[in-house]
């Protein structure tokens, strides 16, 4: 763990050198392009601080917000890098610029494009103020998520035991009684005058509530266990029709069949039509069939 915790923090600390270091190479640039806009030495100055800094507060508030405040951080972060970016290469492609932190100079040799650089670095320091000042309020109203679900979590657990503890007491049970003795009050002593000792005075007797008796009554247990299939029908759901004699079934696959030609009077016919077994219907069958084969 303490490995950990070393390493973690030397990788914070080298981060931080090696971010020093570009601010470093980052500041000579932003200063002298500071100058030729027209900033004093201390403007020049404190230039670097303003674009390079709001980007390191919008770094540090993406890791803090989340949804919408944090991809408007990473959009300031954005912007501003880009900015910077353009500086850092107008002061490298301009000779000029090195060296000169006070006297105006011309930033391209192109009007409109002296005059678009012109603009972008004079308005970053307005958009630090704006964007800073944004950031800076959306971190402190900002309540990370974890602690809000924790409280959900802990309010729906809490819901659910007292929904469980709820249902676990038995619709039958008594209401609880309450009843009142009677205060048991000692009889008056008598004290001498002299002393200093109260008197106590008997209180008046309190009635007793009368006790309620609540009936219980039988409530079925109910199992919330799924019922496994058998696979067998029950004797309840079985159909309650008497048992036929061979005669019977003849006679009434005969009167199904009289009007059926031979090659209709089949054992699936007949045992749906005579609601029996299989083994049954081909009886049935073979007996009609012969029955006609003898009568032509």
């Amino acid at each position: 763990m303490s490995l950990h915790r070393k390493g973690r923090a030397a990788l914070v600390l080298a981060l931080v050198a090696v971010v020093g270091m570009a601010f470093r190479v980052s500041w000579n640039a932003l200063r002298d392009i500071a100058g030729a806009v027209g900033a004093d030495a201390t403007a020049a100055t404190l230039y670097p601080f303003v674009v390079d800094g709001l980007m390191a507060l919008a770094l540090v508030a993406t890791l803090v917000l989340a949804g919408d405040a944090r991809r408007f951080a990473l959009r300031v972060l954005g912007a501003y890098t880009v900015a910077s970016l353009v500086l850092n290469y107008v002061h490298g492609l301009v000779p000029e610029l090195h060296g000169r932190s006070v006297d105006w100079s011309r930033l391209a040799e192109w009007d409109p494009a002296n005059w678009a650089l012109v603009l972008l670095a004079t308005s970053l320091p307005v958009g630090s103020i704006y964007f800073g000042s944004d950031l800076v309020a959306k971190v402190l109203h900002h309540r990370p998520a974890p602690m809000l679900a924790s409280v959900a979590n802990a309010e729906e657990s809490t819901r659910t035991a007292t929904k469980r503890s709820m249902a676990d007491l038995p619709e039958s049970a008594p209401a609880p009684v309450v009843t009142l003795a009677r205060l048991t009050v000692p009889e008056p002593v008598a004290v001498d005058l002299g002393k200093s000792t109260p008197v106590i005075k008997p209180l008046p007797p309190v009635a007793p509530v009368p006790a309620v008796s609540i009936e219980p009554r039988a409530v079925p247990a109910e199992s919330t266990r799924p019922r496994r299939a058998t696979g067998r029908v029950p004797d309840v759901a079985k159909p309650r029709r008497p048992k036929r004699t061979p005669e019977q079934l003849l006679a009434e696959a005969r009167t199904v069949t009289a009007d059926w030609p031979d090659a209709k009077v089949t054992a699936e016919g007949i045992r749906r039509e005579v609601h029996t077994s299989p083994v049954n219907a081909r009886k049935l069958r073979d007996t009609i069939l012969a029955e006609r084969t003898e009568a032509a």
